[in-house]
């Protein structure tokens, strides 16, 4: 009996913002290891150029590009050399995230709301939209949108992000109907409490920690490699049928 091929990803075009480290530089591992020619993009191009030269020497293929999301010419930018350099593009992961606030609903910032919005709704909602006309143009593809748990159930003192998010699930919802008529799939990731540099104000405090983990029915932080086998599914033959939903990693949190 031959092993399964629904998730080789050999020949395929990946793109995986915030992908210098955490989640995203798993998930860029993991599509590598699986045959996809990863580029590897989040705001600087040093952190990028690191992870790309280690799937290169542990055999796989990744271009390093830096783009900030949450500047609209920087991302027409980067899809104009995708559609220069590969002519294609295959599968989106939007990773790339911001948080910069953490506290009482009532004292959110403006400038700090301004920014999440631009990074995480606007930020995400455009590059979907620059990844869909390539996507459309060969027959399909998979958009991963990384939301969060927040999304459904608010993160204390975590206002402004936790909308955002919500709002990158119905996003989501939204790229599944329109986009299905093109081949082009589009899933939600929403990972629990996981052990990132993002999380650290999290992870780091014993007391919101220990207060987390009582919510947590397998009782531990993930580690970002755990987030990275949903991606894969997501954006594999695996999941061919498989597209608007909202896939919960959360050690059963929202359960």
């Amino acid at each position: 009996m031959s092993k399964t091929h629904l998730f080789d990803l050999d020949g395929k075009i990946a793109f995986v913002s915030g992908a210098s480290r955490g989640i995203g530089e798993a998930i860029a591992h993991l599509l590598a290891q699986q045959g996809a020619h990863v580029i590897v993009s989040s705001r600087k191009l040093d952190g990028c150029q690191q992870v790309a030269e280690a799937i290169i020497a542990a055999g796989g293929k990744a271009t390093a590009v830096a783009c900030h999301i949450g500047e609209i010419e920087q991302i027409q930018q980067v899809f104009a050399g995708i559609r220069e350099q590969f002519g294609r593009l295959d599968i989106l992961v939007n990773n790339a995230a911001t948080n910069p606030q953490f506290c009482n609903v009532l004292d959110t910032d403006l400038g700090a709301f301004q920014k999440t919005v631009d990074v995480n709704i606007r930020g995400y909602f455009f590059m979907s939209v620059e990844a869909g006309k390539l996507m459309r143009e060969h027959g399909g593809g998979s958009i991963i949108n990384v939301a969060s748990i927040n999304g459904v159930s608010p993160g204390l003192f975590q206002g402004i992000y936790s909308v955002t998010k919500a709002a990158v699930i119905n996003m989501t919802k939204v790229f599944a109907k329109e986009c299905a008529p093109f081949g082009i799939r589009c899933n939600a990731l929403l990972p629990g409490l996981t052990d990132t540099k993002f999380a650290s104000a999290l992870v780091k405090n014993d007391a919101i920690l220990t207060a987390a983990l009582q919510q947590i029915p397998l009782k531990r932080v993930a580690d970002p490699s755990e987030m990275a086998g949903a991606v894969l599914y997501l954006a594999s033959e695996a999941s061919s049928y498989t597209t608007g939903t909202a896939l919960n990693v959360d050690g059963g949190f929202l359960s």
